[in-house]
C-alpha cells in the first residue's frame, strides 16, 4: 500500500524525498524507482520530509516507529497515519506529535492495493480539523472519496467496524458458496442469483469468483482480517456488547493463521468451508 501511494504522489507532482521499510531491499528498490533516498533510520525520513505518511501492520509497529526516532526534530512536520490499529494508539500518537511540536492525522483506508496505485482510495480521517485541512491537498490526490470523521481515534473506530462487517460478509459468502458446491449447484449461476437478491454484497463482487477458482492472491490477508476483527471485538467488549458473528468470524481467521494460511487473501477463508479443500494440520 505504501509503495503504491508513493508512486501515485510522485506521478501527481509531489517530491518523494525518502522511503523506509523494515524490509530494506524493498525500500531500496522503491527508492531507486522513485529517485529518492532509502533511509536506514527513521529520524532520517523526518529530517528529509515535510510530510511523513506511515503504513504499518499493527499497534506494536506503530508504537515502535513513533518511539524509535520518527518524532526526532519533528517540529512543524505533518504525520499522516494510514494503518488499521486500535483507536487508543492513534490518540497516543497524536499526543506525542503535539508534544514534539508536530501534527498527526489518522487516514484510515477502506480500499486495497489497486486503489492505492490509482489514487482512488476511500479515506476516513480523524484528528484536529486544522490538521485535516493541512493534509487535505495530499489526501485528495490519493483518494476518490475523503471523509473527516472527527477527533483522533474516531476514524479508527469506524474503520474497525467497516472491517468487522466486511470480514463477517466474507465468511458468510464462503459458507454459502461452499454449501452450494456441495449441493452440486453451478456456482456461476449461484453468484449471479446472489448479486440480484438480499445475498448481494461488495464482498461478492471482490471475492466470490476468487473463492470459486481458489485464487487467493493477497490484497488483504487473513492475518490482517484476524487482527482487525480483534480490534472490533475489543471495542465491543469495552461497551459491554456481545458480538457473536464477529467472534465466530475471528475464530475462522485465527484458524487460517494457525493452519499456515494467514498470508492468503481473506477470500482464502473458503478453503476452510468448501468440502475437501483444506486438510487441517
Amino acid at each position: 500500500m505504501g509503495s503504491n501511494m508513493a508512486r501515485r504522489l510522485k506521478e501527481q507532482g509531489y517530491q518523494v524525498t525518502a522511503v523506509y521499510d523494515v524490509n530494506a531491499p524493498a525500500a531500496q528498490a522503491l527508492a531507486q524507482e522513485l529517485g529518492c533516498q532509502a533511509c536506514t533510520e527513521l529520524r532520517e525520513v523526518t529530517k528529509l520530509s515535510d510530510v511523513v505518511i506511515t503504513v504499518v501492520t499493527d499497534d506494536l509497529a506503530m508504537k515502535k516507529i513513533f518511539s524509535g526516532g520518527l518524532l526526532s526534530r519533528s517540529k512543524g512536520k505533518l504525520f499522516i497515519n494510514c494503518a488499521t490499529i486500535t483507536p487508543e494508539v492513534h490518540v497516543k500518537v497524536e499526543e506525542k506529535a503535539i508534544k514534539a511540536g508536530a501534527q498527526s492525522l489518522e487516514a484510515c483506508m477502506a480500499s486495497s492495493i489497486t486503489q492505492a496505485r490509482e489514487g482512488t482510495l476511500y479515506l476516513m480521517c480523524g484528528g484536529k480539523p486544522e490538521t485535516f485541512e493541512r493534509a487535505k491537498p495530499i489526501l485528495e490526490k490519493l483518494s476518490a472519496s475523503l471523509r473527516y470523521i472527527g477527533p483522533a481515534g474516531s476514524a479508527a473506530q469506524v474503520k474497525a467496524l467497516v472491517n468487522m462487517v466486511m470480514n463477517i460478509n466474507t465468511a458468510g459468502l464462503a459458507e454459502g458458496l461452499g454449501l452450494g458446491e456441495a449441493l452440486g449447484l453451478d456456482l456461476v449461476m449461484l453468484r449471479e442469483v446472489f448479486s440480484q437478491t438480499g445475498a448481494n454484497s461488495r464482498v461478492l463482487a471482490t471475492d466470490g469468483e476468487d473463492m470459486q477458482k481458489r485464487d487467493h492472491s493477497c490484497f488483504f490477508s487473513a492475518s490482517h482480517a484476524a487482527k482487525d476483527s480483534g480490534i472490533a471485538l475489543k471495542l465491543g467488549k469495552a461497551q459491554g456488547l456481545n458480538l457473536p458473528l464477529a467472534t465466530a468470524t475471528k475464530k475462522q481467521y485465527d484458524k487460517m493463521v494457525a493452519e499456515g494460511l494467514g498470508e492468503l487473501d481473506k477470500s482464502g477463508i473458503a478453503e476452510l468451508t468448501f468440502k475437501g479443500r483444506h486438510q487441517p494440520k
